[in-house]
């Protein structure tokens, strides 16, 4: 009898570590998983403020404005809406009006997006695939025509 107690405390301390590394582990990729939002789900209210997340769309043609220093804001859209990014650093080379871009950053109180990071695509023919994917929703719904909506 006391060995049979001894495997039923082993197996019982093996199957409690096994299981406090698979919440540690499914807790930590929950806390570094960056969601990706549209500038319409970000109009709708479905961005959790304070919650680092990427949002990305087309530089609106005439919205760049660069203030003293590094700062820039401009807006960004899929079409439907747009929501206005401030950005305090050096734009990617490929950065320019009309062009896709995601932003890694926080939605603060007023819908402003503060952005911390800003990727641009490479090349004429490359669009991130969640950028392209909101713009065709778009499109779809009939609120952007499809000469004006991007690759």
């Amino acid at each position: 009898m006391q060995r049979r107690r001894q495997r039923m405390l082993f197996a019982g301390v093996i199957l409690t570590g096994v299981a406090a590394a698979a919440a540690l582990a499914v807790r930590g990729l929950g806390e570094n998983m960056l969601f990706f939002f549209s500038p319409s789900q970000v109009a709708a209210g479905e961005v959790p403020a304070g919650q680092s997340v990427r949002v990305g769309g087309l530089v609106v043609r005439g919205s760049v404005v660069r203030d003293s220093g590094l700062e820039v804001r401009f807006a960004l859209s899929d079409g439907a809406e747009s929501v206005l990014v401030r950005y305090e650093g050096i734009l990617p080379d490929l950065f320019r009006e009309g062009q896709g871009i995601v932003a890694r950053g926080r939605l603060l109180t007023g819908g402003e997006f503060a952005a911390e990071e800003v990727l641009a695509k490479h090349d004429e023919n490359y669009m991130p695939p969640e950028v392209a994917e909101a713009l065709e929703i778009a499109r779809e719904g009939g609120q952007i025509p499809a000469a004006d909506a991007g690759p």
